[in-house]
C-alpha cells in the first residue's frame, strides 16, 4: 500500500511540475508535440509520417 501511495505521490508532483505554465500562467497551453509544429524537425527535412502518407 506504501508503493502505491508514493506512486500516486509522484505521478501527481510530475503532473503538477509539467502544468506549471498551464495551472499557473493566464493563457497558458502545453506545448504542442506535433512534428509539424517544430521548427528545428522542419529544418532538417522531417516530416510528420501520417502526413506523408496521406500524400501517397
Amino acid at each position: 500500500m506504501k508503493l502505491v501511495l508514493l506512486t500516486i505521490l509522484l505521478v501527481a508532483i510530475a503532473v503538477v511540475l509539467l502544468g506549471v505554465k498551464v495551472f499557473f500562467v493566464k493563457g497558458g497551453r502545453f506545448p504542442s508535440g506535433h512534428v509539424h509544429d517544430v521548427e528545428a524537425l522542419r529544418r532538417r527535412g522531417i516530416g510528420c509520417a501520417h502526413s506523408e502518407e496521406k500524400g501517397h
